[in-house]
């Protein structure tokens, strides 16, 4: 049987968990993993509830963290080598920038045989400063130079990675979506519904509109104010916000909500005569989707956002910034808006479609639950990946 070594950054609240774990547990008993990955920061959720969940018990490395570090990167670096000598894995398959720095390096020092590597975003814009993105591009055109394959989650993703940014040859691509059980999405909807709305003292034609992601500047929550400010003075309908998840960007958001004259409250001190709730994490992300009525993602940078797919499963439109790969995971112009060049007025103004019209709402909704379903189902994820590494490993052996 051959062994696999899944590497992750951290088991923070995000979409790469996701992946590695249902990888982990459902391409099980065709090949053996070990999980192993870094601890979430402080003002992030932990997502081991996921692995927890499905009964796995991942190797935590404390030193593997989101931010640079020298002692600490070198010392993760260490104990992922030492972990390949005892586990003596065929594949090491690493997830995001800082495990896949690391843990391929790790795996060429130890002579793995198979390195594989998913990219779920990229830090090639918006991040950092000029000078360190064209660091990390090196690094990564190094690491993909003696990678045996890398994973994109969108046709989008790969333009970017190969004809833009020059990180490798199309030939070391593959394209594989994303894939999750999606069913809690679409089940007991009308209860959950009710629930989250009688929870946060909703009206019964108030409009519900959310935004999912930590709380940090690359989700450009400004801009996500100022539009939905501009949707305020357009609409006569009673509409609330809701900003879900948390970060350091908690109190830049309450002073852009105070500069705009947007009443605030937070989910211990609930108000209903408020325009934005700030919720923190949800872990049941179901019961919000089930009780918002329009999804919406304002980053500057993304690669395939989780929030987006569980929304559409969730049968909600969505208002989106177009970046990253987003346009291959929804139905522009159908069940999404896509909008060009940050213009918050015509962010609005598609904020302002879906909230005026239910009809069209409830009709493309279900629309990108049909998309979604069909797509990015968790047992097509295992087929597709089960079938890369044994084409890799024939082919090494």
């Amino acid at each position: 049987m051959p062994k696999v070594l899944r590497i992750i950054n951290r088991f923070n609240l995000g979409g790469p968990t996701f992946n590695a774990c249902y990888l982990t547990k459902y391409l099980s008993p065709e090949f053996e993993t070990l999980l192993i990955g870094g601890e979430k920061e402080e003002a992030e959720e932990s997502s081991l509830f996921i692995a927890e969940n499905l009964g796995l018990k991942p190797v935590i490395i404390s030193e593997l963290k989101r931010a640079i570090h020298p002692i600490n990167d070198w010392k993760a670096y260490w104990k992922i080598r030492k972990l390949i000598r005892e586990f003596k894995p065929d594949i090491v398959h690493t997830h995001a920038a800082k495990a896949g720095l690391i843990g391929r390096l790790a795996a060429k020092h130890e002579g793995v045989k198979v390195i594989v590597h998913t990219f779920h975003g990229h830090v090639f814009h918006s991040y950092f400063s000029g000078w360190q993105t064209e660091l990390f591009k090196k690094l990564e055109r190094y690491c993909a130079s003696f990678s045996s394959k890398i994973i994109t989650l969108s046709p989008a993703q790969l333009h970017e990675l190969c004809e833009i940014h020059k990180i490798a040859p199309k030939e070391k691509f593959e394209i594989i979506n994303l894939g999750f059980d999606l069913t809690r999405f679409t089940i007991n909807q009308n209860e959950k519904r009710e629930s989250f709305r009688k929870h946060f003292l909703l009206s019964e034609n108030e409009i519900a509109i959310g935004i999912i992601g930590r709380l940090t500047s690359i989700k450009n929550h400004s801009f996500f104010l100022e539009a939905f400010a501009l949707l305020k003075q357009k609409t006569n309908k009673k509409i609330k916000a809701f900003i879900i998840g948390d970060g350091e960007d908690k109190k830049i958001i309450l002073e852009k909500c105070a500069t705009l004259q947007l009443k605030t409250c937070e989910i211990n001190n609930l108000n209903p005569n408020t325009d934005i709730v700030l919720t923190s994490w949800i872990k049941d992300i179901d019961w919000a989707n089930a009780g918002l009525d329009i999804v919406a993602l304002t980053s500057l940078n993304e690669g395939t956002p989780v929030s987006l797919i569980e929304a559409q499963a969730a049968g909600k439109p969505i208002v989106s910034t177009r970046v990253g790969g987003i346009e291959d995971i929804v139905i522009e112009n159908d069940n999404a808006f896509l909008i060009d060049n940050f213009d918050k007025n015509l962010f609005s103004e598609k904020l302002l479609f879906f909230t005026e019209n239910e009809d069209e709402r409830i009709k493309r909704g279900k629309k990108g639950k049909e998309n979604v379903l069909q797509k990015f189902s968790y047992n097509r994820l295992v087929k597709d990946v089960a079938k890369l590494y044994n084409d890799l490993l024939n082919k090494k052996n």
